[in-house]
């Protein structure tokens, strides 16, 4: 499975790394609230597993943006409050299920296979705008009916602005999502990568993808 973890104690997000990929899951660890949410919303997971206190954004925060988002990646979140007011505040925020610190490794896991079985909506079956169109079970992507013959980089390029109308993503978040965390790929790379998926997608018009001044992309029509 694909897990997103958010926690910004260091020891504790080691420790979740460690535990989840030893048991064969790949793992991305965000320390930030609002970079959390940011890679939820671009990004497909199958878990986030959320603490609650945590810089720039809580848990709680992010829960509750995701769902007003919809989306509806199954939430596990973590927190060293156990009141009964601070698991229902969590409950209500969106979140499938919670667990309080400390608590056992093997409980965790069973609580990620819970979580993991209930499963996020449908996605569509295809992505669609302005003409271009990518079916993402078999990464076929045309415009105007025309295939377009990506390379599987520039597919993950485009299938993220696709998933993300309209929204202006990051250059950080792009390389997160596209390249995985602790990549040694610059923004350099990136304007290449994005100027060749522009030679092959906006060959018409209006042109589909558009570069948001200092910060990142859009892919939208005008």
């Amino acid at each position: 499975m694909q897990v997103l973890v958010v926690e910004d104690e260091q020891q504790m997000a080691d420790l979740l790394r460690r535990t989840l990929e030893e048991e064969g899951h790949q793992v991305i660890v965000v320390t930030d609230g609002r970079e959390g949410l940011e890679i939820a919303r671009c990004s497909p997971f199958d878990v986030i597993i959320l603490d609650v206190m945590l810089p720039g954004m809580s848990g709680i925060a992010v829960a509750r943006q995701l769902r007003e988002s919809r989306v509806q990646t199954p939430i596990l979140m973590l927190t060293a409050r156990d009141a009964p007011s601070d698991i229902v505040k969590g409950l209500d925020c969106g979140a499938d299920d919670y667990l309080t610190k400390p608590f056992s490794i093997d409980i965790l896991l069973a609580r990620v296979r819970a979580v993991s079985r209930r499963g996020a909506v449908a996605r569509p079956v295809w992505l669609e705008i302005g003409g271009v169109k990518l079916d993402p079970a078999s990464r076929r992507v045309t415009r105007d009916g025309q295939v377009l013959g990506l390379t599987p980089r520039e597919y993950k390029l485009l299938e993220l602005m696709m998933r993300n109308p309209g929204r202006a993503i990051s250059r950080d978040t792009i390389l997160e999502s596209v390249w995985g965390f602790g990549s040694e790929v610059n923004e350099n790379t990136l304007e290449v990568f994005m100027r060749q998926l522009r030679l092959k997608v906006d060959t018409g018009e209006p042109k589909l993808i558009h570069t948001v001044r200092g910060f990142g992309y859009r892919m939208q029509e005008p």
